[in-house]
């Protein structure tokens, strides 16, 4: 009985429905394209399935830097202040409004920034001024690094020298949030806002 083509005879033709390559899987709606030449270990999980480039590790380094340069210098302001109040004291109330200030700019300035992107992404509270999800974990652990020993610092400060100007310490955490918010609205990673239906 002779052979047909197609039934798994020698002559290589594959018969039809089997063995075909399966089609490649269409990325996931939501979800940010990795860059070029990256894989896993490049890319972080963001909100909603949107992937972080390892590649913001190293953008925004100056509102990090400027965020611990306000850090020490409020440590070294408290520490003057501590040692002592009736000279220095001044200078540490001085120092605190400063940055308090600084604080109140930046955080007017990422709410602007922010209002301008929610237009095409869908920004949250927590991603934008806590960079949950939003910035890689180097990012978000010095700058919230920053605010926890600004917070700190603050409390102890007023917690040694109670009923004295280092209370004013206790507005300075605001320059440290300022500023997370401030990177989180230039350039963290959100998914895209979704079209509204039509009611």
């Amino acid at each position: 009985m002779a052979r047909r083509r197609g039934d798994g005879s020698p002559d290589g033709e594959r018969p039809v429905g089997r063995g075909r390559r399966p089609p490649d899987r269409e990325r996931p709606v939501g979800r940010a394209a990795a860059p070029t030449g990256s894989g896993p270990a490049d890319a972080g999980a963001g909100p909603a399935g949107v992937d972080v480039p390892a590649a913001l590790e190293r953008v925004g380094g100056a509102i990090v830097r400027t965020s611990w340069a306000g850090t020490v210098a409020f440590a070294l302001a408290t520490l003057g202040a501590v040692i002592a109040p009736d000279v220095l004291g001044g200078a540490f109330i001085a120092v605190a409004l400063v940055l308090f200030t600084a604080g109140c700019v930046a955080f007017l300035w990422a709410y602007g920034i922010a209002v301008g992107r929610s237009r095409t992404d869908a920004i949250g509270i927590g991603g934008l001024f806590f960079l949950a999800g939003s910035a890689p974990p180097g990012v978000r652990r010095s700058l919230l690094g920053a605010v926890g020993v600004q917070c700190a610092v603050a409390i102890l400060g007023a917690s040694v020298r109670p009923f004295t100007g280092l209370a004013f310490g206790i507005l300075v955490p605001v320059f440290g949030l300022g500023l997370t918010g401030l990177w989180g609205a230039r350039h963290g990673v959100f998914p895209p806002r979704r079209p509204r239906r039509a009611s």
